[in-house]
């Protein structure tokens, strides 16, 4: 008889990490099949797709992404083949569509209830792609590549029980075909390890320290790209810092292999193409690349103000540990950023282009720092309310027993 669940994800665990551990607690089998690279999770059986092939040589451009899903899939469906060999048979799969790894899955699992996990839907128009014409305009072959990128998953949605999105505007990219389907369940946070607290003094690289009580920026963005609005952040700084003299700039992230708005024309990296030109004191803008959790959380302690900027695309975890943590969040007025924040009820929303604005709130953010108490408040009750991990925790079990997995009640 078919039970446990069967995790899919290239980078698995990903964001089913505390969705298996869960049920691993409350003595769930889990398995899980994800890339070669995957990191995998203590007791959870992992089989490790290998790609046959790479892609064909002058294949027709709009094909690249479907053929390297397609690939996958075939990767994967031999990883599900050979765990069915093992008498695996999961009751459920838990799935990221985005890669291809999905699509073939019934073919060794044809009786197994299927809830997929697409974060973004992809348009031609209308979303990330024709958002901004400085860096990524809406060319004839732009808007067609984005169209191409939803072939594969397209099919594996088709036929899937379930579809979990995380927010309301990742939910609404998806095609009206599949939205009865849908239900909204955001991974969460964890808000009770999350919280606000006594700002620390922060050491920087250089053996400088920044004191609590000093004006700081803070602004996260894993891969340093214009799709988070760095753009905007390096023209808003020369005007905070030549009229907040005290103020201070940390900077999380660095420029990864592969920017979700893709690499610059030049090749040079998105830091060095969007600070080019400006005048910025580097002794008060500090580039701290990828931190630890720990000390990431301590410099959003430190926050007088948070810049949280972003394309039409996917909402990001650290806006809602920023909101956790009690900060005060300057977000662009785009659909994202509109599910957390309500301007002026927990925060403040900016139109994404308007650098002068920008500026301006960093600077009344900095010479007034308690105007923005109400805010803080605010935003970490919204964060309780709607980015609890526990919360979501739940919703995923509640989904999961609707489909027929047998959960045993927690110890």
């Amino acid at each position: 008889m078919p039970s446990g669940v069967l995790f899919v994800h290239t980078n698995f665990p990903a964001q089913f990490r505390d969705l298996a551990q869960t049920l691993l607690a409350r003595g769930v089998t889990c398995y899980a099949i994800g890339g070669l690279g995957a990191p995998g999770l203590n007791n959870v059986r992992i089989g490790r797709y290998s790609l046959a092939r790479g892609s064909t040589p002058d294949l027709f451009p709009l094909a690249i992404r479907a053929e390297a899903d397609l690939i996958r899939g075939r990767g994967a469906l031999r990883v599900a083949l050979a765990l069915k060999a093992e008498g695996v048979d999961p009751a459920v799969i838990v799935g990221h569509p985005g890669w291809g790894e999905t699509v073939f899955l019934d073919e060794a699992f044809p009786a197994a209830r299927r809830i997929l996990y697409p974060e973004f839907f992809y348009r031609g128009r209308g979303l990330d792609i024709d958002f901004d014409s400085e860096f990524l305009p809406a060319t004839d072959e732009a808007v067609l590549r984005g169209k191409s990128k939803n072939a594969v998953m397209a099919l594996a949605l088709t036929e899937a029980d379930v579809i979990v999105c995380p927010t309301e505007f990742q939910a609404s990219t998806l095609p009206a075909v599949y939205q009865p389907r849908i239900r909204i369940i955001h991974e969460g946070v964890d808000t009770e390890a999350i919280r606000p607290g006594p700002a620390e003094p922060f050491a920087l690289d250089d053996g400088r320290v920044i004191q609590p009580g000093a004006p700081v920026i803070t602004y996260i963005n894993r891969e340093l790209e214009p799709l988070r609005g760095l753009h905007i952040l390096a023209r808003a700084l020369p005007h905070l810092l030549a009229e907040v003299p005290r103020a201070q700039v940390l900077i999380v992230g660095e420029q990864g292999e592969r920017p979700y708005g893709g690499e610059s024309p030049d090749g040079r990296s998105w830091r060095e193409v969007c600070f080019a030109g400006l005048a910025i004191d580097e002794a008060r803008v500090h580039f701290l690349g990828r931190l630890s959790h720990k000390r990431m959380l301590a410099a959003l302690r430190l926050s007088t103000a948070h810049v949280y900027y972003t394309y039409p695309f996917v909402l990001s975890w650290s806006l809602a540990e920023a909101m956790a943590s009690g900060c005060y969040v300057i977000g662009s007025d785009t659909p994202p950023v509109r599910d957390a924040i309500k301007d002026g009820v927990n925060g403040k929303l900016l139109p994404f282009f308007d650098v002068d604005a920008l500026s301006a709130a960093l600077i009344a953010a900095c010479r007034d720092p308690a105007a923005s108490a109400g805010l803080r408040t605010a935003a970490r009750e919204t964060a309780v309310a709607k980015f609890d991990r526990a919360k979501g925790r739940a919703a995923w079990l509640d989904l999961l027993a609707e489909q027929g997995l047998e959960i045993p009640p927690a110890a």
